[in-house]
């Protein structure tokens, strides 16, 4: 079981939570981790490392174990903003493998995150702070926002209605593709199979799955299921389809009024494992933050901010599609005069 370097009790954040682990304990330099409702940009928080989830089609999904097909990302986790550029660099191109892969120009990331903050306008979201979010979060929010207005940022009040509703899409959409995608793990294609005896193809395919598969995602296999079967489709997955179209449009309006939009990349730090294993729901909600991101397809990145308790804090700053480098001129501009990045967890025995 991976831990959080910062204390060996807590949860390191998921799904990614190995990659960004292994970065702030100093195991390695870089590492890639998937994104499909925050699995990046989350582990990256609780860690206290730097994790960018891309615009879906920005970095190929070629060899990617497919979750949720319309929300799955590949993105860096790195100790800071210019190995997280550099490593973009490398991986953002067009994969005629990948059909959801987009031929769209690359900037210089590196190059472009060093243009300064002045002059850009950061929308702050009132959805994003409401209640379910900690003080000490809210706190370390507020002050990064003042940090930016010292660099000659101008900061405005955006608002983000249809967040509300964005937790239950996502536990629509993302079991109900990974429910299709899993179904091809049935010990004869991929993955496990059962070595146990068995009479017939229909035992194999079910204890394969019973074996294979943990608690969790059976559950959202079943949660998915259940939201495709007949009768059911249009009230649950098609009308989670049409809150997401609507979450696009609220960025999109918003994006009319600012570059960016700044919050909190996860309502709280990191928490002791095992403590919300008996509350799927509760375990769900460390989302809340994160999930809009995928599903409206744009980019994403957490940085960290602050501390709580000896824990780190993550900030997430949110752009328009194929706008990375304006998140990285921000997220570099932010690390240039702050020491957040630079703290090593006392846990590790380096």
């Amino acid at each position: 079981m991976t831990k959080n370097p910062w204390d060996l009790e807590a949860v390191p954040g998921g799904s990614s939570g190995g990659s960004a682990a292994a970065i702030r304990a100093d195991e390695t330099i870089l590492a890639l981790g998937s994104d499909t409702g925050g699995s990046i940009r989350q582990p990256a928080s609780y860690c206290g490392v730097v994790g960018l989830k891309p615009t879906y089609g920005r970095v190929s999904r070629y060899g990617l174990i497919a979750y949720a097909s319309s929300l799955d990302q590949i993105g860096p986790i790195t100790k800071d903003v210019t190995d997280c550029a550099m490593v973009l660099q490398a991986i953002a191109k067009y994969d005629p493998r990948d059909s959801t892969s987009l031929d769209q120009p690359i900037p210089d990331y590196r190059q472009e995150m060093k243009k300064g903050v002045k002059g850009l306008t950061i929308g702050i979201a009132k959805e994003y702070l409401a209640e379910g979010i900690s003080k000490p979060v809210q706190t370390a929010i507020q002050d990064a926002v003042k940090v930016f207005k010292d660099l000659g940022v101008t900061i405005v009040e955006v608002s983000l209605p249809y967040t509300e509703y964005a937790l239950a899409a996502y536990y629509i959409i993302a079991p109900a593709e990974a429910s299709s995608n899993l179904a091809r793990y049935d010990g004869v294609r991929y993955g496990h199979r059962t070595v146990e005896r068995v009479p017939d193809s229909v035992a194999l395919f079910m204890k394969t799955r019973k074996e294979g598969f943990g608690a969790e995602v059976k559950r959202r296999i079943m949660m998915g299921t259940y939201a495709l079967s007949s009768g059911y489709y249009d009230a649950y997955y098609l009308k989670a389809q049409k809150v997401r179209t609507l979450i696009r449009a609220d960025f999109s309006r918003a994006f009319e009024q600012c570059d960016l939009i700044l919050t909190p990349t996860a309502p709280s730090v990191a928490f002791k494992i095992g403590a919300k294993t008996k509350d799927p729901l509760e375990m769900y909600l460390e989302d809340i933050c994160t999930v809009t991101c995928n599903l409206a397809g744009i980019p994403g990145i957490s940085i960290p901010c602050g501390f709580d308790h000896g824990m780190p804090i993550g900030m997430q700053m949110l752009g328009p599609a194929f706008k990375e480098e304006t998140l990285l001129r921000a997220a570099y501009g932010f690390e240039q005069v702050t020491e957040f990045h630079k703290e090593r967890p006392k846990a590790v025995n380096y």
